[in-house]
């Protein structure tokens, strides 16, 4: 079974930075490409980055060069490293996990519950 705990969500002013942090309570970690969607109300679910079980990663375009996906050091955690923020990063962050691309939403299995990032101008 697979729990995804993600956490690290706040306030910031555009061209800030924050950290947003993922613990998976399974037992599966190893074979799951972990990533991260993002909805803002009334909008689609939007994908963010995503990381391989190979350890590569991938990101939507809206992202790439500001933000960081990586394996954190506590065993089982997945981190997203944000610069750059912009007002339209603003939204609900959701820590993810599935067999296969990311990209594809039908391949998400799994969903954390989680975190508000707010930027303001």
């Amino acid at each position: 079974q697979v729990q995804l705990t993600d956490s690290g969500g706040g306030s910031v002013q555009a061209g800030g930075s924050l950290r947003l942090s993922c613990a998976n309570s399974g037992t599966i970690f190893s074979s799951l490409d972990m990533g991260w969607y993002r909805q803002a109300p009334g909008n689609e679910r939007e994908f963010v980055a995503g990381i391989a079980s190979s350890g590569s990663r991938y990101y939507a375009d809206s992202v790439k060069g500001r933000f960081t996906i990586s394996r954190g050091n506590a065993p089982n955690t997945i981190l997203l490293q944000m610069n750059n923020l912009k007002p339209e990063d603003t939204t609900v962050y959701y820590c993810v996990g599935g067999w296969g691309d990311l990209m594809v939403l039908s391949t998400v299995t799994y969903w954390g519950q989680g975190t508000q990032v707010t930027v303001s101008s």
